[in-house]
């Protein structure tokens, strides 16, 4: 259930409350508390990680707590700023809890970028256990300011395009496409393409202003935005290992945080780490499937390079891992040791 109740209410039932008491000669006993946390996030209710994980997330949420933790869901930027700016907000207490893709922010999280290097990724709960105990292990001080409840990735990522789309690695030449991130819009850029990057929820409309031709997303994508109606070709790979996937956080404000009582501290870290981040992974999983089906029903061409053309893609895709090893390197970071554990990770959940 969500809850939302005003500040003022909440401070003419507080006072309410403060009164009763002291009419009763004692105080209010600590297990009264109740707090309030407010969940921002870019995407529309229906989407796949609203409805069927950070529904579920705060349903939990609210019900160990006996209802003293209370949820407020924003969907759709509904509190303000852009896409862009919603880690900031979580880690200022503008809101209390955000979801956010990593890459609207290029270059800020470099470590966890290794995630989003080409021909990664698998099914997308997997994957995202394995990108939770990469960020555990590797990066967590990249998240200094909130507190991390789950880290997690969408499924294999593959090319939308509108008129006859992709078939061969030359077809890339010429077409206008969105990039979700740096190392994606570079992968695109390798690839023969012109990379273009927006957030997610312009891209409807740049494909229908014919701004771009078409976007790398995975499936589940596709629903909110009514790909199926705006393109009518989908080009994927013959392995397990997508294009591409993109990375995301579930993180809370680390004061906000702090300042609960340890019995709702101990909620919070019951509905955190691994578990949650399949949760949101095993998402993006169902509603892929749902994704495909719609394209299949549309009628659209669905395309699966076959081995020998794949090969060719990964070939080309490789001068990105190159790159991105040698700029970490720059860094003072060992990009090598940070590609190998990625993948390292990836193959060990997939194999669980």
């Amino acid at each position: 259930m969500l809850s939302k109740i005003t500040t003022s209410a909440r401070r003419v039932l507080g006072a309410g409350a403060m009164v009763a008491g002291l009419l009763a000669g004692t105080a209010l006993p600590a297990t009264a508390q109740e707090v309030t946390l407010r969940v921002h996030q870019f995407l529309p209710l229906q989407a796949a990680i609203p409805s069927r994980a950070i529904a579920p997330w705060i349903e939990a949420v609210e019900a160990q707590s006996d209802g003293r933790i209370k949820v407020e869901h924003y969907p759709s930027m509904q509190l303000g700023g852009a896409p862009p700016a919603l880690f900031d907000q979580a880690r200022d207490g503008v809101v209390d809890i955000v979801w956010t893709l990593l890459g609207y922010t290029p270059g800020r999280f470099p470590k966890t970028e290794a995630f989003e290097l080409p021909f990664l990724g698998k099914d997308a709960e997997s994957s995202s256990r394995a990108f939770h105990e990469f960020v555990e292990t590797h990066a967590m001080d990249e998240f200094a300011g909130v507190k991390p409840l789950a880290f997690h990735v969408h499924g294999p990522g593959l090319l939308h395009v509108s008129g006859d789309g992709v078939s061969r690695l030359e077809d890339m030449e010429g077409l206008k496409l969105r990039g979700p991130t740096r190392i994606v819009t570079r992968l695109l850029g390798e690839l023969g393409a012109t990379a273009i990057g927006m957030p997610v929820p312009a891209v409807p409309e740049a494909i229908s202003k014919g701004v771009i031709d078409g976007a790398v997303i995975p499936w589940e994508v596709t629903l909110p935005l009514k790909m199926t109606e705006l393109v009518n070709t989908h080009t994927g790979f013959d392995d397990p290992r997508g294009l591409y996937t993109a990375t995301f956080v579930f993180a809370m404000n680390q004061a906000k945080y702090d300042a609960l009582p340890d019995d709702l501290k101990a909620v919070i870290d019951a509905n955190s780490g691994p578990e949650a981040a399949a949760l949101f992974g095993r998402a993006m999983d169902e509603v892929d499937a749902i994704g495909k089906a719609r394209a299949e029903e549309a009628g659209n061409t669905i395309r699966m390079l076959s081995p020998e053309e794949t090969a060719r893609w990964k070939a080309a895709a490789q001068r990105v891992t190159d790159d991105w090893i040698a700029e970490m390197d720059g860094r003072g970071l060992d990009g090598q040791a940070l590609a190998e554990a990625a993948r390292a990770l990836v193959d060990k959940h997939a194999g669980e």
